[in-house]
């Protein structure tokens, strides 16, 4: 029985002695209670510490700084001035910068990151609900020339209103409404004893029905440039053909011309050989156009009733040629 008691005591004395002592590193920070009363100084630095045992706790808190990402709830868009329906992305970092408050306030990071949700967003929203989107889209009034003056004149009536979103001065800018949240939002945390160091917005994301709106005008615009194409198309279509055609028709013109005149050269031959043959036998000349002359007037089918003394069948008549 003696045994099992030292063995206990030894026991206890080990949890006694090993919960007495703690260790704090390089990127933490401790505040010690006393049945949840925070006692003694902040302790910051790295090392080996003593506590009273079962009485007092550490409670250890991150000195590196932390990263906040709100949350975008698709649900819930605001207006910006401009009655543009959008939903911010934004993120944040921030650090505990007096324990002792922090704990009083929160006692850990995760209510802290909750209480960052509430502030940050409020913010967000009052902040940017007074200015027009292309405040918060641009940030200086520095206007890109990606579109050339020839092809803004012919393409103006399909990007008007874009281009009149792009040139359109801004008074603020994305940076400078980072800083306005930032400000109003470090006044909102410092008490808490939380240092706010930076704040961004990560993305800006239209309201459904105003992405149903882009994407209409952005369908009816390439709409319209896709029939200008094609116009375009059928003007230098026809251009192609009527140039084709004109060239089919000298080419045809050509070949008629040069056909005409081989022709009229064979016809010359031919009546200049006709006229040597008449010239050496007369005779023999006028009975081989006579054979020509009834093969052309006379074929299988055909039935002739002539006189005895007609002149078209003399050279058959009187036998002689």
């Amino acid at each position: 029985m003696k045994k099992v008691i030292v063995l206990i005591l030894l026991v206890f004395a080990t949890v006694v002695v090993f919960s007495s002592f703690f260790v704090v590193s390089e990127t933490e920070q401790v505040v010690i209670t006393r049945f949840g009363k925070p006692v003694r100084n902040i302790i910051s630095s790295a090392g080996l510490f003593f506590k009273t045992p079962l009485i007092e706790k550490a409670n250890f808190f991150e000195k590196r700084i932390l990263e906040w990402d709100g949350h975008v709830d698709p649900s819930e868009p605001f207006l910006t001035k401009d009655k543009k329906g959008i939903i911010v992305d934004t993120t944040a970092r921030w650090r505990i910068s007096d324990p002792l408050k922090f704990f009083q306030a929160f006692f850990g990071e995760d209510r802290a990151q909750s209480r960052l949700d509430d502030i940050i967003d409020s913010n967000v929203r009052n902040v940017v609900q007074k200015m027009d989107l292309i405040e918060a889209v641009r940030n200086t009034n520095r206007v890109l020339k990606i579109i050339h003056e020839e092809n803004l004149k012919e393409e103006a009536s399909l990007l008007t209103q874009d281009i009149a979103e792009v040139v359109q001065r801004i008074d603020f800018g994305r940076d400078k409404i980072t800083r306005m949240i930032l400000k109003q939002s470090q006044k909102d945390m410092e008490t808490w004893g939380v240092e706010l160091i930076d704040v961004r917005i990560k993305s800006l994301i239209y309201s459904k029905s105003v992405l149903e709106n882009v994407f209409n005008r952005m369908i009816s615009q390439y709409g319209i440039k896709a029939q200008n194409l094609r116009s375009e198309g059928d003007k230098q279509k026809s251009e192609i053909e009527g140039k084709t055609e004109l060239e089919v028709k000298q080419i045809r013109s050509e070949a008629y011309k040069q056909a005409q005149e081989i022709r009229g050269h064979g016809d010359a031959t031919a009546a200049k050989i006709y006229a040597e043959a008449l010239t050496i036998d007369p005779e023999f000349y006028h009975f081989q156009r006579s054979l020509d002359a009834y093969g052309q007037a006379i074929n299988k089918n055909s039935t002739l009733i002539l006189g005895t003394e007609s002149e078209f069948f003399r050279v058959l008549k009187k036998g002689d040629r």
